[in-house]
């Protein structure tokens, strides 16, 4: 008997395509694509997976959903509520697909900071020529320490990159129990307020959790050193805005790398666009090539392991979102 798997509304190109491609690589799989949630209600009933957003109403109706691909490596807040939560449903996700282009961009940041260029940069739209002193333009990399707080996939790429330019890489993370390459110490969670006045770089890359929202305050900020750098690629709601100005201002910290935010897009009259040593991007750190075939790889990969009854990919702990 096949087995019924769900692409959840709404469908585009993509969503369409990847039903075609499944149905034809697994003849036992009876892929569903309705185009609106009346043909989901209809459908819900059967089906054994789903990919996307289930809302609570369809989920009730859900009599034999058994996994659920969620369509983001971390998906809004809202996404998982104490119904899906607590039903057995295993969810998974898009994690490590973003790994290359994230890093590469913690690394433009870490590189930007440490040649002056959050000075340089507006100079050149002044057209001033002007050095920093020697002493203050530039951070040697092989004598600096990055905290990498978060060191799953993105983490993990971002430690072995800043190794390779010769920084000593602090961990921490609550999941991993050893420390992946270039990483030269690893730490839990409990360590963090311990750590963070030993680091020039402090970079995020946790998601947005229970645990994890607004976790990077004022008190925090106050702990880095004053020459430090903060970059936050993972999820703007990790980090108090007005508590990272108010750092800032005060020269608790030295820059911010930031390409994700509170509110996006970032307002305009925000603090933030105008402050001296702060580099933003409009949350594109994960953009790059591929990533749409990465997605398709994971999906097929994990139909492939649920109808084997194989465990599956990038499971999700849904009581902390990730």
């Amino acid at each position: 008997m096949a087995t019924t798997f769900l692409m959840l509304p709404p469908q585009d190109a993509k969503t369409r395509d990847w039903a075609r491609r499944l149905a034809a690589d697994n003849p036992e799989f009876d892929v569903i694509a309705p185009e609106t949630m009346a043909g989901a209600e209809q459908a819900i009933a059967l089906a054994e997976g789903a990919y996307g957003t289930i809302p609570p109403a369809l989920l009730a109706r859900a009599e034999k959903l058994r996994w659920l691909q969620a369509p983001q490596a971390a998906p809004p807040a809202g996404y998982y509520y104490r119904e899906l939560i607590e039903h057995p449903v295993v969810i998974t996700n898009f994690r490590e697909i973003y790994n290359d282009h994230i890093g590469a961009h913690v690394m433009a940041f870490v590189l930007a900071f440490a040649r002056g260029l959050h000075v340089y940069l507006p100079q050149q739209q002044r057209r001033e020529w002007k050095k920093l002193p020697p002493e203050r333009g530039v951070v040697h990399l092989p004598e600096a320490t990055a905290l990498v707080v978060g060191v799953g996939g993105i983490g993990s790429e971002v430690a072995r990159l800043a190794a390779a330019f010769g920084m000593r890489v602090i961990g921490v993370d609550e999941r991993r129990r050893e420390a992946p390459p270039g990483v030269a110490e690893l730490h839990r969670a409990a360590a963090l307020d311990d750590l963070l006045p030993r680091a020039d770089f402090v970079i995020l890359t946790v998601p947005h959790t229970p645990e994890t929202e607004g976790f990077f305050n004022r008190a925090r900020f106050r702990r880095m050193k004053r020459g430090a750098f903060f970059i936050n690629i993972g999820r703007g709601m990790t980090t108090r805005l007005d508590d990272l100005v108010a750092a800032l201002e005060a020269g608790d910290i030295a820059g911010a790398g930031l390409d994700v935010f509170e509110q996006e897009p970032l307002p305009a009259d925000h603090p933030l666009w105008t402050l001296p040593g702060v580099l933003l991007t409009p949350h594109t750190a994960g953009y790059g090539p591929y990533l749409d075939e990465r997605r398709f790889d994971v999906l097929s990969d994990n139909v492939r392991r649920f109808l084997a009854g194989q465990a599956l990919r990038n499971v999700v702990d849904k009581a902390r979102w990730f």
